[in-house]
């Protein structure tokens, strides 16, 4: 009998007042909302930074997916810090340059290539998702 499968948590992001942060919230906010609603649940990077005890059990039970808006890497950082395992770490950046024609800006509302970018990050996080979420097949050298 396998083990159950857990949550894959989603950790976007706090940068508040800056376009890429708003682009991985949005991000995580489609796949935990809209697309894989069953098999993730999303945690507040203030969480973690305050210690709050009943977030860091959660990261320390479950894998953990980042979205990271900047090169400072709070997600991934905190994550880390509080004893949980990054199953898969996003940079918004890293995104946008594979999608340079989706220019985002805006920081309350995006505009429509932030929008998009947005979507396209969620179809990754998502695709991530589906990945960790499989059952382990017999033979499969990633399980």
């Amino acid at each position: 009998m396998s083990a159950p499968v857990r949550k894959v948590l989603i950790v976007p992001c706090s940068g508040i007042g800056k376009t890429y942060g708003t682009v991985s919230r949005e991000a995580a906010y489609e796949v935990t909302d809209d697309s894989r609603p069953a098999d993730t649940q999303l945690v507040a990077l203030s969480r973690l930074v305050l210690g709050d005890e009943e977030t860091r059990a959660a990261i320390a039970e479950n894998l953990a997916v980042t979205v990271d808006g900047c090169k400072l890497a709070c997600a991934s950082k905190m994550v880390r810090e509080s004893g949980g395992t990054v199953a898969q770490d996003f940079a918004v950046l890293d995104v946008y340059r594979r999608y340079r024609d989706l220019k985002p800006q805006g920081i309350a509302e995006l505009n429509e290539g932030g929008q998009k970018l947005a979507h396209a990050l969620a179809e990754e996080i998502a695709a991530v998702v589906d990945r960790l979420t499989q059952p382990a097949i017999s033979g499969n050298p990633e399980k």
